[in-house]
Protein backbone atom coordinates (compact mmCIF):
# COMPACT_ATOMS: atom_id res chain seq x y z
CA UNK A 1 0.00 0.00 0.00
CA UNK A 2 3.06 1.91 0.73
CA UNK A 3 4.38 1.88 -2.22
CA UNK A 4 1.52 2.71 -4.54
CA UNK A 5 1.32 5.94 -2.53
CA UNK A 6 4.63 6.74 -3.16
CA UNK A 7 3.75 6.06 -6.76
CA UNK A 8 0.65 8.07 -7.48
CA UNK A 9 2.89 11.07 -5.36
CA UNK A 10 5.85 10.81 -7.35
CA UNK A 11 3.18 10.67 -10.73
CA UNK A 12 1.38 13.81 -9.35
CA UNK A 13 4.71 15.39 -8.71
CA UNK A 14 5.86 14.67 -12.20
CA UNK A 15 2.78 16.08 -14.27
CA UNK A 16 2.87 19.08 -12.00
CA UNK A 17 5.97 20.14 -13.16
CA UNK A 18 5.79 18.90 -16.17
CA UNK A 19 2.78 21.36 -16.53
CA UNK A 20 4.80 24.10 -15.21
CA UNK A 21 7.38 23.26 -18.19
CA UNK A 22 4.90 23.31 -20.85
CA UNK A 23 2.86 26.60 -19.29
CA UNK A 24 6.62 28.16 -19.55
CA UNK A 25 7.46 27.06 -22.92
CA UNK A 26 4.39 27.87 -24.23
CA UNK A 27 4.24 31.12 -23.01
CA UNK A 28 6.89 32.69 -21.23
CA UNK A 29 9.69 32.33 -24.11
CA UNK A 30 7.54 34.40 -25.86
CA UNK A 31 9.28 37.54 -24.31
CA UNK A 32 11.76 36.26 -21.32
CA UNK A 33 14.19 34.17 -23.21
CA UNK A 34 16.43 31.58 -21.06
CA UNK A 35 19.39 32.90 -21.01
CA UNK A 36 19.36 36.11 -23.08
CA UNK A 37 17.75 39.81 -23.02
CA UNK A 38 15.72 40.95 -26.10
CA UNK A 39 12.55 42.28 -24.80
CA UNK A 40 12.43 41.23 -21.63
CA UNK A 41 14.60 40.53 -18.99
CA UNK A 42 16.46 37.16 -19.16
CA UNK A 43 14.38 33.85 -17.17
CA UNK A 44 17.84 33.71 -15.47
CA UNK A 45 17.94 37.07 -14.16
CA UNK A 46 14.09 37.26 -13.19
CA UNK A 47 14.67 33.65 -10.97
CA UNK A 48 18.11 35.44 -9.40
CA UNK A 49 16.56 38.39 -8.51
CA UNK A 50 13.12 36.31 -7.44
CA UNK A 51 15.55 34.02 -5.00
CA UNK A 52 17.77 36.79 -3.69
CA UNK A 53 14.63 38.82 -2.85
CA UNK A 54 12.65 36.16 -1.44
CA UNK A 55 14.95 33.32 0.09
CA UNK A 56 12.49 30.37 0.03
CA UNK A 57 10.54 28.27 -2.43
CA UNK A 58 6.45 29.49 -0.88
CA UNK A 59 7.71 33.44 -0.86
CA UNK A 60 9.22 33.50 -4.68
CA UNK A 61 6.40 31.34 -5.76
CA UNK A 62 3.64 33.52 -4.07
CA UNK A 63 5.64 36.79 -5.07
CA UNK A 64 6.24 36.13 -8.53
CA UNK A 65 2.61 34.90 -9.35
CA UNK A 66 1.10 38.01 -7.44
CA UNK A 67 3.34 40.39 -9.44
CA UNK A 68 2.52 38.29 -13.02
CA UNK A 69 -1.35 38.65 -11.71
CA UNK A 70 -0.89 42.10 -11.74
CA UNK A 71 2.31 43.90 -12.93
CA UNK A 72 2.76 46.76 -10.72
CA UNK A 73 5.71 49.50 -11.52
CA UNK A 74 5.62 50.29 -7.87
CA UNK A 75 5.86 46.65 -6.51
CA UNK A 76 8.64 45.60 -9.16
CA UNK A 77 11.85 44.24 -7.52
CA UNK A 78 13.42 44.43 -10.86
CA UNK A 79 12.85 48.45 -11.25
CA UNK A 80 15.99 48.28 -13.76
CA UNK A 81 14.72 46.10 -15.96
CA UNK A 82 11.44 48.13 -16.29
CA UNK A 83 13.13 50.93 -17.31
CA UNK A 84 15.01 48.92 -19.90
CA UNK A 85 12.28 47.07 -20.93
CA UNK A 86 9.08 48.37 -20.09
CA UNK A 87 6.29 47.26 -17.65
CA UNK A 88 4.74 44.14 -17.71
CA UNK A 89 1.81 43.73 -19.88
CA UNK A 90 -1.18 42.17 -17.58
CA UNK A 91 -1.85 38.46 -18.44
CA UNK A 92 -5.34 36.75 -18.48
CA UNK A 93 -3.92 33.75 -16.52
CA UNK A 94 -5.31 32.52 -13.84
CA UNK A 95 -2.94 32.44 -10.61
CA UNK A 96 -2.86 28.63 -10.15
CA UNK A 97 -1.31 28.77 -13.67
CA UNK A 98 0.95 31.70 -12.46
CA UNK A 99 2.13 29.45 -9.68
CA UNK A 100 2.63 26.46 -11.84
CA UNK A 101 5.08 28.40 -13.85
CA UNK A 102 6.44 30.06 -10.59
CA UNK A 103 6.94 26.56 -9.53
CA UNK A 104 8.80 25.33 -12.43
CA UNK A 105 10.93 28.57 -12.67
CA UNK A 106 12.10 28.38 -8.83
CA UNK A 107 13.27 24.55 -10.02
CA UNK A 108 14.79 25.09 -13.19
CA UNK A 109 18.78 26.20 -13.60
CA UNK A 110 18.59 27.92 -17.13
CA UNK A 111 22.15 28.00 -17.24
CA UNK A 112 22.20 24.15 -17.59
CA UNK A 113 20.30 21.97 -20.31
CA UNK A 114 17.03 20.69 -19.08
CA UNK A 115 15.30 18.23 -19.69
CA UNK A 116 12.39 20.22 -20.64
CA UNK A 117 14.51 22.96 -23.10
CA UNK A 118 13.63 22.25 -26.97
Amino acid sequence: MRQLLLLVCCVLYLEATEMGALLFHGNCVTCHYETVDKSAPSMMKVRQAYKTAFGNKKDFIHSMSEWVLQPNEKTSIMQDEIAKHGLMPQLAYEKEVLEDIATYIYETDFTKVHPHHR
